[in-house]
């Protein structure tokens, strides 16, 4: 790595030590439904708005719910989400504030972002600015960038009330938590970072299309000189700031944030990448606020961080180490003062091939999405690295609240097997872990593996999915990658494969539900059980969960899982194009 790119990566997490702890005690805040009267920050402000909001939905906000209640909320909400996004994507054509008259978009591909927003996965097969009009980004995408992370922050603050409650029956009322996290917690954030971004020279305006003269007159398509360039505009950087700041990662362009208009310059490309891990790590800091015991967030903190260090040194230093082939070549890829250096294909030249690789590192630990260069031009050894961060659930950091929802799920886990290993029935933070809890672990973590193989097996043995795909090991990376991206709710792509056909528009489709919903309502049934147990003395034969062996077990078991299942997967695709090129 370029001293430059260290000294970006130094810049970033001195950043996120500075301000993630306070913005992960204030969301603490603002989730403290634990019926002590006590007034949440700002009620001066949103309590009103907030209490207009309930009136209207005909929410009664001092009602709190059961966890299944509270899950079918969450499905209620989401296919309300879902309709709106496909409905206005199918009549986008007919409605106003369509400066570039696209048409509507067909039915399997409205279907196909309707469930990739509404799950907060952001896959796009589509180019934004040729396909979705200016009404559609801002009355339907744009909302669902809120909202969806709105409810995955609601998610994991109600399995950690399931967590620290006692004799309990409920996990709070998800309408107030959406509503309160939209308020208090994305919307301020995402408005102070709109003027930052446009600050930086990211768009923001209504146009469709600005006609400018070329400079050289020369060049030809289809033997005609082009003289006239069309210029694409729109409210790119409101959408900009809750795409990183909420794990959306859909960009307004095709190139998303590798293109100038979303992002112009290094000093924006820092504050995205800031923005895309915040959130993640902050939770961190409300984990241990809420259980009033901040060891136990930071057990988590240091397992997160420790993958996204490693991944993230691991990425930089397979592309700035350059492809060995041009090496052989004799072509030089040092890292100098006149060269980025390294594997320059697929990079964006404004970042740097380390920039690249920090971005990369970031994107897929944390189900954003979201790339400033091209994922599919990386080295074999460059490519899986991203790929496996992905596999291992995107716990670390992971996204806004699934993520943390993620490293609970793996602690539970841990925790059952050191109770194994001593003997003892395993406890967590005073809360018995017992069958009925391990049965719904099991069914979080065998969902996403059921989808991305069972799909991805499908896709290379069936004729017409299979003609998408390079051959050789490459383009099973591509299918895995792809795969992986839609069930873990990511959103990045190896985007040289066609996913814009009818298998993979609804295959993936039903893959992002999986990653989505057959991981929430378990996780939500095990705060459902955990929040009707009493807590147990800690006795000398508690197995201690806020030390480093629990950490380092923690990181052990979501290692090993992701290892188990999907090994022989990679070794078939990057690891095999390693060896192979």
């Amino acid at each position: 790595m370029s001293p430059q790119g260290f000294l970006q990566f130094a810049l970033l997490l001195l950043a996120l030590a500075l301000t993630a702890p306070a913005l992960g005690r204030y969301i603490a805040r603002v989730n403290d439904q634990d019926k002590t009267g006590r007034g949440a920050p700002g009620d001066r402000v949103f309590a009103p708005i907030e209490r207009a909001i309930y009136r209207i939905g005909g929410i009664d906000s001092s009602n709190e719910q059961r966890w299944n209640v509270y899950a079918l909320s969450l499905l209620a909400f989401s296919l309300i989400s879902f309709l709106a996004v496909y409905g206005v994507q199918r009549l986008q054509g007919h409605l106003p504030l369509n400066p570039t008259k696209v048409a509507s978009v067909g039915p399997w591909g409205a279907f196909n972002v309707a469930v990739s927003f509404v799950t907060n996965t952001n896959w796009q097969w589509y180019s934004g600015e040729g396909a979705m009009a200016h009404i559609t980004q801002l009355l339907v995408l744009a909302v669902q960038n809120f909202v969806s992370c709105a409810a995955g922050l609601a998610i994991a603050v109600a399995i950690i009330r399931g967590i620290t409650r006692r004799n309990g029956r409920t996990l709070g009322n998800f309408w107030v938590d959406v509503v309160r996290n939209t308020t208090r917690v994305l919307l301020p954030l995402s408005f102070v970072v709109a003027i930052a971004l446009s600050a930086t020279g990211v768009v923001q305006n209504l146009h469709g299309y600005t006609k400018a003269a070329t400079v050289d007159a020369t060049v030809q398509v289809n033997s005609r000189s082009v003289v006239e360039q069309q210029i694409p505009g729109g409210p790119v950087a409101s959408q900009e700031a809750i795409k990183q700041l909420g794990s959306n990662g859909g960009g307004f362009y095709n190139a998303n944030s590798a293109h100038p208009f979303e992002n112009p310059n290094p000093l924006s490309n820092f504050l995205e990448l800031y923005l895309i891990v915040l959130l993640p790590i902050a939770l961190c800091f409300t984990y241990g606020a809420m259980v009033g015991q901040r060891k136990q967030g930071t057990v988590l903190l240091i397992v997160m961080m420790a993958i996204w260090i490693a991944t993230t040194f691991f990425t930089s230093f397979a592309e700035t180490g350059g492809n060995r082939r041009l090496t052989a070549l004799g072509v030089d890829q040092s890292v100098s003062a006149l060269q980025a250096g390294g594997n320059a294909e697929g990079k964006e030249l404004r970042f740097s091939t380390a920039s690249c690789a920090q971005w990369a590192a970031a994107t897929t630990g944390t189900s954003n999405g979201s790339v400033d260069c091209m994922h599919d031009s990386f080295t074999p050894l460059g490519g899986s690295v991203p790929m496996l961060h992905m596999l291992l659930g995107e716990v670390s950091p992971g996204g806004v609240g699934v993520g943390l929802m993620g490293a609970l799920t793996n602690a539970l886990l841990a925790v059952f097997i050191a109770g194994l290993m001593v003997g003892r029935t395993p406890e967590y933070l005073g809360k018995k872990i017992q069958a009925a809890e391990m049965k719904l672990v099991v069914l979080y973590i065998l969902a996403v593996p059921l989808a991305l193989l069972g799909f991805a097996a499908a896709a290379v043995l069936l004729k017409s999915p299979v003609r998408s795909l390079q051959p050789g090991p490459h383009g099973l990376s591509e299918v895995l990658y792809n795969y992986g991206s839609a069930a873990n709710n990511n959103g990045s792509a190896f985007a040289s494969m066609n996913a814009a056909t009818r298998w993979y528009e609804v295959t993936q489709g039903v893959a992002m539900l999986i990653g989505r919903f057959f991981l929430i309502i378990p996780a939500l049934a095990i705060g459902g059980s955990l929040v009707r147990k009493r807590r147990v003395p800690v006795t000398v034969g508690t197995f201690p969960t806020d030390n480093g062996l629990f950490a380092g077990m923690l990181a052990g078991v979501i290692v090993i899982i992701a290892g188990l299942t999907f090994f022989p997967a990679m070794a078939l695709g990057p690891i095999l194009e390693h060896f192979v090129k």
